[in-house]
């Protein structure tokens, strides 16, 4: 009984809490000149850089679509956009509103990107963990995303995925298995 009464005490002393704030709203809200705005925050620039500048860009990712097909997605991403930043998004799976829709990734939501680089036009991926441990449908589609992405940011002759520096043999639409896999061997993924 004691315990029962020391969980109803509390449960009603969270309740009591969570009901009000300590920081009490102003009423009367000031309106701040840019001067009194500090740190450079309203700066065109970053402060304390010599005038360096980010901008942002949109840039396709493919996601897998509720037919089960791979479509494009838009991402903000900094310009100009490199294989890392882009794939980073990629890794960050559908946006809710692309769930609501029926949206999905067939990436592994635990896959960490440890490098990505673009040399000579093949992309270089490199995971912690391997793809192999998907079913075959789901290996396909995530290979799919990784290498249809990575052409649209310049990796314009295929990717190489790297696992604790070992190349991995991807498997492609075809069956067979490679070790550099091009965008036009998933073309079929796309949704027509």
């Amino acid at each position: 009984m004691r315990r029962l009464y020391v969980v109803l005490v509390l449960g009603v002393g969270a309740l009591l809490l969570s009901s009000c704030t300590l920081i009490s709203p102003n009423a009367a809200p000031q309106h701040l000149t840019r001067s009194q705005v500090g740190f450079g925050l309203l700066d065109k620039t970053i402060p304390k850089t010599g005038g360096a500048k980010v901008r942002f860009i949109t840039q396709p990712v493919y996601i897998v679509d509720a037919t089960n097909h791979l479509s494009p997605s838009s991402r903000i991403v900094p310009s100009p956009p490199s294989l890392a930043t882009v794939i980073a998004q990629l890794l960050i799976g559908p946006t809710a509103i692309e769930k609501s829709a029926g949206y999905t990734s067939a990436l592994p939501a635990t896959l960490v990107m440890v490098s990505a680089a673009v040399r000579a036009g093949v992309g270089y991926l490199n995971f912690a963990t391997p793809l192999n441990t998907l079913s075959r449908s789901s290996q396909l589609l995530a290979v799919g995303q990784l290498v249809l992405t990575a052409q649209e940011v310049g990796a314009t002759n295929g990717i190489v995925i790297n696992v604790a520096g070992v190349v991995q043999h991807l498997l492609m639409p075809n069956g067979q298995r490679a070790t550099l896999v091009t965008s036009k061997n998933f073309q079929v993924l796309l949704n027509a």
